[in-house]
């Protein structure tokens, strides 16, 4: 099978005429550029795009990122070192949103210690999640012992994740949220079949977020799930918008098509992105890379205008 790197080596060379644009995604493949010279990561074409949420009118970009697997590492420089250059590029360029969870191993403690180290913590909107947990006290502690890990003392967003004991962490986050340690709540998942029972939570507890699977091949969030939430004035936050990098697979040997190539599209990672940013009921996406060039492609995709419905179609039938 065919990794996210073979095709960003595949789309940047096939897209003629992109110059400098090629040799990002060529370098971000991990391959040579064309001529000899080192690999360079292009800068942001303009500032990253914000959106606000709902219920605040607080702005955040539109590209944040996640942390699982990506940031679930050892100590040795090897690993820890990509991790330092992410998080540079993504402050860098205005990126705020970071996701996590006391259940992605020990992200949050390389999370804590990485932000810690540069001086981000309070730069930082972190996202993270009561999880897998039953009971106020347990979900309590979880978050307590999360606030330690994050070397922090408050989050930006506090979620139930996957609904797992609702009604009792809900109650949580909002008693942490009335303690002034979280500014919102949410519910999350990540698979369509549970689309229906997320829709029926947000339509009863009316959270400040909903977390929630979207991507150019899995629509099913468009029927009932994303507009609710525009409805009810609920952020949306989306994961798996690369399909766990199976929508790399898909498009191997085709090039990013023309429709998106032709208003500054270079990446099939940007195409993906920009897809799940185009629907109206989203707030941001969060992607997650341990990798620095992975990184700046991602970034790319929150600068510049929406897709247009052509240009959705267009990648919908490159997927099809």
């Amino acid at each position: 099978m065919y990794s996210r790197r073979t095709f960003l080596t595949t789309s940047a060379l096939a897209a003629a005429g992109l110059g400098l644009a090629a040799c990002r995604d060529v370098a971000q493949a991990g391959g040579a550029t064309p001529s000899a010279a080192p690999a360079r990561t292009a800068a942001l074409p303009g500032p990253l795009n914000t959106r606000a949420i709902p219920s605040s009118g607080e702005k955040i970009p539109v590209i944040g990122m996640g942390t699982s697997g990506s940031f679930q590492v050892g100590n040795s420089a090897a690993e820890l070192d990509p991790l330092r250059e992410v998080l540079k590029r993504f402050f860098a360029a205005g990126a705020t949103v970071i996701d996590t969870a006391p259940t992605y191993g020990v992200a949050e403690d390389v999370m804590g210690a990485l932000l810690a180290e540069q001086g981000l913590t309070g730069r930082a909107w972190i996202a993270t999640k009561l999880s897998g947990v039953t009971g106020r006290e347990a979900g309590m502690a979880q978050f307590n012992d999360t606030l330690r890990r994050l070397k922090t003392d408050k989050v930006a967003l506090l979620q139930v994740h996957n609904l797992g004991d609702l009604k009792t962490q809900m109650a949580v986050a909002r008693e942490l949220k009335a303690q002034g340690k979280v500014r919102y709540v949410g519910v999350t998942h990540y698979v369509e079949r549970a689309q229906d029972e997320l829709a029926d939570v947000v339509q009863a507890e009316k959270p400040d977020f909903l977390q929630i699977n979207y991507s150019v091949t899995s629509r099913g969030a468009e029927k009932r799930v994303l507009p609710l939430a525009r409805d009810l004035g609920v952020a949306v936050l989306i994961n798996r918008a690369f399909e766990d990098g199976k929508l790399f697979a898909q498009v191997k040997d085709k090039p990013v098509p023309e429709a998106l190539t032709a208003t500054g599209v270079t990446s099939w990672a940007q195409a993906f992105l920009k897809f799940a940013l185009s629907h109206p009921a989203v707030t941001a996406v969060i992607p997650a890379t341990g990798k620095p060039d992975r990184q700046s492609d991602n970034l790319l995709a929150g600068t510049g205008p929406d897709l247009t419905d052509a240009q959705r179609q267009a990648l919908i039938a490159a997927l099809a």
